[in-house]
């Protein structure tokens, strides 16, 4: 049966594409801009935050284009056109990113080498496990049992990210001052909340009867979810690196440098009443 979408539950999801698209790419060029402002030590992680933001506008550029092609403009209303939306394109993201966000988490906190790689390995491929056991469910029918069946066993290895976040992580921060340790706090529980809202939108079509609706309704809360999750979490990631930078130190070369030009020039107008008064 082809999907019928109102003008304002099709543009709600097109507006809604268009806003991560936005978001990404302000993120994108931000992380760019003040990427010298950290310490080059602590660069690594605000490098893949600027690759995690990367690669999801070029993703939802795909997605939303692929909205646009799957629906024709009939009798004042968005009828399927038989060209099928594609939501690998959301998945391929996630497989991608998900990993990519984990790292930078572990990466920004400068564990040992051992622990840093531990932690990534673990990390990502529970990742790539909970995307990859949670696309048959999402192209399954709309009340498939098989929804629900992969949905439990895409949740094994979320269970298993909070454990290590939560446990595991949390016994690698006695080192870490106070405020860095609140922020990865911050962090987590970002992660809880907003990781949360993806099993409610992938189980709609299973609670909601109208698929119209439920189509709607969870494009919209994986692209909330996706902002959350990757720009929001990568501003935080930035926090704990500008953090870290001034617990180490470091001062970016330009501030320094205009620093230095403050002090000589406070100086100059002394040095020249000593050269009048002789």
């Amino acid at each position: 049966m082809e999907l019928t979408l109102g003008k304002t539950q099709f543009n709600l999801v097109y507006n809604s594409f268009s806003f991560v698209i936005a978001s990404m790419g302000a993120a994108l060029l931000f992380f760019l801009l003040v990427r010298n402002r950290v310490a080059p030590q602590h660069r690594t992680a605000v490098t893949l935050s600027t690759i995690v933001v990367g690669v999801a506008l070029y993703h939802y550029v795909r997605i939303f284009g692929s909205w646009n092609e799957a629906f024709s403009f009939t009798n004042a209303k968005f009828v399927q056109n038989g060209r099928p939306f594609n939501e690998g394109y959301r998945y391929v993201d996630w497989l991608l990113t998900v990993p990519l966000l984990l790292s930078e988490l572990v990466v920004v906190l400068k564990l040992s080498k051992a622990k840093t790689r531990s932690l990534v390995v673990r990390l990502s491929i529970a990742a790539v496990a909970m995307i990859a056991l949670g696309y048959p469910g999402e192209i399954s029918g709309a009340h498939s049992s098989a929804r629900t069946i992969w949905a439990a066993a895409s949740t094994l290895p979320f269970l298993y990210i909070l454990f290590v976040l939560f446990v595991e992580l949390g016994r690698s921060l006695d080192r870490q001052s106070a405020g860095v340790r609140k922020l990865v706090d911050v962090l987590r529980y970002i992660i809880l909340a907003t990781w949360g809202v993806y099993p409610i939108a992938y189980m709609l079509p299973s609670l909601i009867d109208d698929q119209s609706k439920a189509l709607v309704a969870r494009q919209v809360m994986y692209s909330l979810g996706d902002v959350l999750a990757k720009p929001l979490f990568g501003l935080l990631v930035l926090s704990i690196a500008l953090a870290k930078s001034r617990e180490d130190g470091y001062v970016e070369a330009g501030i320094a440098g205009s620093s230095q030009i403050g002090e000589l020039g406070a100086r100059v107008p002394d040095d020249a009443r000593e050269i009048l008064s002789s």
